[in-house]
């Protein structure tokens, strides 16, 4: 069943706001290297999956996964207390985050036909 447009509506919004305290407010240096890939939010709008990535020079690392992850769940409450003031919702959504690799994954796929094309 596809999600409800207005949950689409409100995770978007939710997802830019998040991407901007992230970027402006948050202090936590171990956020720094995330990068937000998306957002599933309930229909109920009570719970949101918020789903970011580890971009860095070289392959993103689990100890760097780890670290970003643990900055990410340091930061949860001040995120959740910023959006309930910044958007008019009647419940701010509890926010999960979990690491999508897909980039990591794309980006490692990439070098592999880079150097495909090079034999």
């Amino acid at each position: 069943m596809a999600p409800r447009r207005r949950a689409v509506r409100v995770g978007d919004e939710i997802l830019k706001e998040i991407a901007h305290l992230l970027l402006e407010k948050v202090k936590d240096p171990r956020t720094r290297g995330a990068t937000l890939t998306g957002i599933r939010l309930t229909d109920d709008l009570k719970s949101a999956r918020v789903f970011y990535s580890v971009l860095s020079g070289k392959d993103a690392g689990e100890r760097e996964v780890e670290e970003t992850q643990a900055g990410l769940e340091s930061a949860r409450s001040f995120i959740k207390r910023k959006l309930g003031v910044r958007l008019a919702l009647r419940y701010v959504p509890e926010i999960v985050f979990v690491y999508d690799p897909t980039l990591e994954t794309g980006s490692r796929l990439e070098k592999i036909f880079e150097e495909m094309d090079k034999v």
